[in-house]
């Protein structure tokens, strides 16, 4: 079967794409690949151009370019150094900065100060993005690192903090540039072994059937259910991607994502006032994609997807479980008791589209819910085990909380945003925002109980910028202005925010400068192919001022176009000792939910299910 444009890259691609480069003259025995992604063609495209954009550096010299070749002409189209900002991380170089640490014999000797040098062997020296603070003696590619106590290789590498303890590196030249060794905090005694713990045997088990197999089904990367017909995709940054999605056969997105997600600390101690994870720019969410098992990640009649991804010399690697698709129950969809006592009842189902990652200490699951009434939602679920650091048993700090004795875990937040590219019935889309207010007592509200809706066109990119308000019910509307409903009314779709706190870090800081998306819940730009990154292509030691708010800057008209939407929804966490040693699941999301769309409930056919008792 011929590759479909939006199809994830295969490992036959990889190979034909790395094979160019080498052909080129551009892979030498130092050439590393930081991020090799899918470039998806131009909407106007007609004939097929498979295409990989292949991000290369040079470990000896620092030095970065993309290269764009065509694996359909096996031809290179493009190479071009880059600008600021670094590439992302690679494997290779976790392991690196870790040698290079526990190399140092200024990191020798910090350990010996603190009489622990007994515990270097299995120390774990935690390789974090450094933010963007420039000092005279970093210039490239910057890495940071911080110690943790492991009683052996398999121990938890994240209960035990060497606090005041901070190695700064040089990738390229492979060298210590400064040690900070503050303070004298005792390492906290405490294991974090969430795995050691007798199971419960009280649970009886659910067992969940499907005896005639799933209502849905996959023809390559095309999926079909209920109504739904989308294309699945993945890729290195990203992870999981969702393409040319319908419903009843009308358009309704023509590509949704999660391109960044900034992960800010609210502590001021020197281990830590830098922290500011872009997990998507920094990281790659879809390299760090996990293999999905059965009946642990995913239950019930589970097809799966894989992922081709290339490795950090640019040859394939297979994830052969990295998406799990399966229909789950959601309860009762609608119902109506008569008059009679006859009641009539449907149970609702939902589609799953689910990815789950690991980066570092956190793990994010990302899901993406089709329902049978057209509603789409997408879930980010977060656990993993919470960052922390040492502190004094029993004090109190003003950034961060104690959650066992001795560690002390920052307030930080996580905020995702999704890029939301829609296509309501076709790409001539405007939006509208929404507020439910109360009518002044009046003569318009004589009995003082009247509210009413009130209607805001978004006509240019600087008036939807916007933030949420619960208080007034605020929704986006993004309106078709090619199609109408059997009212007259305009075809649309809603996105409903699940409100939640935005950027808290001040407007003068690094953080605001380099992840501005994330102050505010919404923003709509015109449709171009080159922006898919809120906080630009590169946000690895990147100043700031990239992504959305150059972008924006330009004002660009927003009515009757083609519409990209980009919501930001997150979680502040204030962390528990519930969430020790490993953190149960807090969720954050959004629905775009249709409005009009249909001429009526578009689920009254559903059968009973014969399932009901009395």
């Amino acid at each position: 079967m011929d590759a479909h444009p939006l199809d994830p890259l295969t490992a036959a691609e990889l190979v034909a794409g790395r094979d160019v480069l080498v052909a080129e003259g551009l892979v030498g025995e130092t050439t590393r690949f930081p991020a090799v992604l899918p470039e998806e063609p131009a909407k106007s495209a007609v004939a097929v151009d498979r295409r990989i954009r292949f991000t290369l550096l040079d470990t000896a010299t620092g030095r970065a370019g993309d290269a764009v070749v065509s694996v359909t002409k096996r031809e290179l189209v493009s190479w071009e150094e880059l600008g600021e900002g670094q590439p992302a991380f690679m494997f290779e170089e976790y392991d690196l900065a870790q040698q290079i640490t526990k190399a140092s014999e200024g990191w020798q000797a910090a350990m010996a100060r603190r009489g622990l040098t007994d515990r270097i062997e299995h120390a774990f020296c935690a390789p974090l993005a450094p933010g963007y603070f420039p000092r005279d003696d970093e210039h490239g590619r910057v890495i940071r690192s911080l110690t943790f106590l492991r009683d052996d290789e398999h121990d938890s590498p994240w209960a035990r903090p060497v606090e005041g303890l901070i190695v700064h590196i040089d990738l390229t030249e492979r060298r210590v540039l400064r040690i900070e060794d503050e303070g004298d905090v005792p390492v906290p005694a405490e294991h974090g072994r969430y795995w050691d713990v007798p199971a419960r045997t009280t649970l009886k088990p659910i067992e969940i059937t499907q005896p005639e197999g799933p209502s849905f089904t996959v023809n390559g990367a095309e999926v079909v259910w209920e109504g739904w017909r989308l294309r699945v995709g993945f890729n290195a940054r990203e992870g999981l991607t969702l393409h040319e999605v319908s419903f009843q056969d009308r358009s309704v997105l023509y590509r949704a994502s999660v391109p960044e997600m900034v992960v800010p600390y609210g502590d001021i101690a020197p281990g830590r006032f830098w922290i500011s994870y872009f997990d998507a720019g920094e990281y790659l969410l879809g390299k760090n994609a996990n293999n999905l098992r059965l009946g642990c990640d995913c239950l019930g009649v589970i097809h799966y997807f894989p992922a081709f991804l290339a490795d950090d010399h640019g040859r394939p690697v297979e994830i052969p479980q990295a998406i799990c698709l399966h229909e789950e129950d959601h309860g009762i969809f609608w119902k109506h008791t008569d008059l009679a006592g006859h009641p009539e009842v449907r149970r609702s189902r939902r589609l799953v589209i689910s990815s789950i990652v690991t980066v570092g200490n956190y793990d994010y699951g990302f899901y993406w819910y089709l329902y049978l009434d057209g509603t789409i939602e997408l879930e980010a679920k977060a656990t993993g085990v919470v960052f922390a650091g040492g502190g004094i048993p029993g004090e109190q700090q003003p950034h961060a909380t104690e959650i066992a004795p001795g560690l002390f875990a920052p307030v930080h937040q996580h905020l995702f945003c999704a890029r939301l590219d829609v296509a309501i019935d076709g790409e001539r889309n405007s939006v509208h925002e929404v507020d439910v207010v109360g009518v002044p007592t009046g003569p318009d509200n004589p009995h003082g109980n009247a509210f009413t809706w009130q209607n805001t066109l978004l006509s240019k990119e600087s008036e939807a910028i916007r933030l949420a308000d619960p208080a007034k019910a605020r929704v986006w509307e993004i309106r078709s202005a090619d199609r109408t409903n059997r009212l007259g009314i305009p075809t649309a779709y809603q996105l409903v925010p699940r409100p939640s706190a935005t950027l808290m870090a001040q407007p003068e800081s690094s953080v605001h400068a380099r992840a501005t998306f994330a102050t505010k819940h919404l923003w709509a730009t015109p449709y171009r192919a080159d922006e898919r990154y809120p906080a630009g292509d590169r946000p690895n030691a990147h100043s700031g001022g990239a992504g959305l708010p150059a972008w924006t800057a330009a004002d660009r008209d927003l009515t009757d176009t083609d519409v990209v939407l980009w919501h930001v929804f997150g979680l502040t966490h204030v962390p528990r000792p519930e969430d020790w040693p490993v953190m149960p699941v807090d969720r954050a999301g959004f629905m775009l939910r249709p409005y009009g769309f249909s001429d009526r409930n578009p689920a009254l056919d559903l059968p009973s299910g014969g399932h009901c008792h009395t």
